[in-house]
């Protein structure tokens, strides 16, 4: 067994994961896994910059993983940094934050190469389950874009589209520099057009269609899979591998997209990063299933981190 650590930096949020794995035998132990919600592309889509209050946000929680990293003592150290980071003119400012915190340097990955390891991370226990068919059309529903995978073992076909639950959120939802309370039919309407096109930009490359189980990955999809469950508290083992109907995805979309910011925050498993993103988030999600005709999607906890860390190993 090795043990390595591997950090996804997204849009909104950076998570650690430190883990024993054997790649001869596919076991992975984790030992640590954790999220901060860093809002590092606040105001990207608009500035093309990374702003100042965002970066010291995230290299605050680099110095919090950084202890736990040391702590556990992990042979490798992997550092992934996704859209937000990819799109900003400053990102070299960024850079130096996190080698000088945690002594490695962030990969800029490209979206290809996110949806690579959203795959191996997703998929890894699934490809032995007789009662899923194949092929597997894994999505990464986050911040800033959605990665959309296609494969059996491995990738067939893979696509990143700038749609995810924070930039749809400052396009088509913040007016004033305020999210609208509750967003109007209009704003809905735009951004739901807005995520159409990007399907379709997505179906170029990736056979949608083919796919016979739909997996969903990141906190919008894990999100909506605890408000369908009914949970009082967040729970990990309930919510990974669940299976949530069209019915149940539809009925929460709605609900998130029509609801006060109030009644959303009130949610036993609303984290308070995801009041003001989530109805863009269960959108997008709402949108794929209709795209696909999926009647269900698998939700896993297992995502692009486990990808990164088995990467490491």
């Amino acid at each position: 067994m090795t043990r390595v650590a591997g950090i996804d930096c997204g849009t909104n949020s950076i998570r650690l994961l430190v883990a024993d794995c054997d790649p001869a035998t596919g076991e992975l132990v984790e030992l640590d896994r954790r999220m901060t919600i860093v809002r590092l592309g606040q105001g990207v889509d608009r500035t093309g910059r990374l702003a100042p209050e965002a970066l010291e946000r995230t290299f605050a929680a680099c110095r919090e993983y950084a202890a736990v990293i040391k702590e556990l003592g992990a042979e490798r150290v992997r550092f992934v940094a996704t859209s937000a980071s990819r799109d900003a003119e400053n990102r070299e400012d960024f850079v130096r934050g996190v080698l000088d915190i945690l002594g490695v340097e962030p990969e800029v990955i490209s979206g290809e190469q996110e949806a690579e390891f959203s795959f191996t991370g997703a998929t890894k226990e699934l490809t032995g389950a007789a009662h899923l068919e194949k092929p597997f059309l894994v999505v990464d529903i986050g911040g800033g874009s959605t990665e959309f995978v296609v494969g059996e073992e491995h990738v067939r076909a893979a696509r990143s589209v700038d749609v995810g639950c924070v930039r749809m959120t400052e396009r088509h939802l913040v007016v004033d520099g305020e999210v609208t309370d509750p967003p109007t039919a209009a704003q809905i309407a735009a951004m739901r057009a807005d995520i159409e096109a990007a399907l379709d930009l997505a179906a170029a490359t990736v056979p949608l269609g083919e796919a016979r189980t739909l997996v969903g990955l990141a906190g919008s999809v894990t999100t909506v899979a605890a408000i369908a469950l009914g949970l009082d508290a967040y729970e990990s083992e309930r919510i990974h591998h669940s299976r949530i109907s069209y019915e149940q995805v539809r009925e929460i979309s709605g609900r998130m997209l029509t609801a006060p910011h109030a009644e959303r925050a009130a949610i036993p498993v609303m984290h308070p990063g995801r009041v003001d993103v989530i109805g863009a988030g269960a959108l997008v999600l709402l949108a794929i299933m209709e795209r696909t005709g999926a009647t269900e999607v698998v939700v896993s906890e297992h995502d692009i981190l486990d990808g990164i860390a088995w990467s490491a190993a």
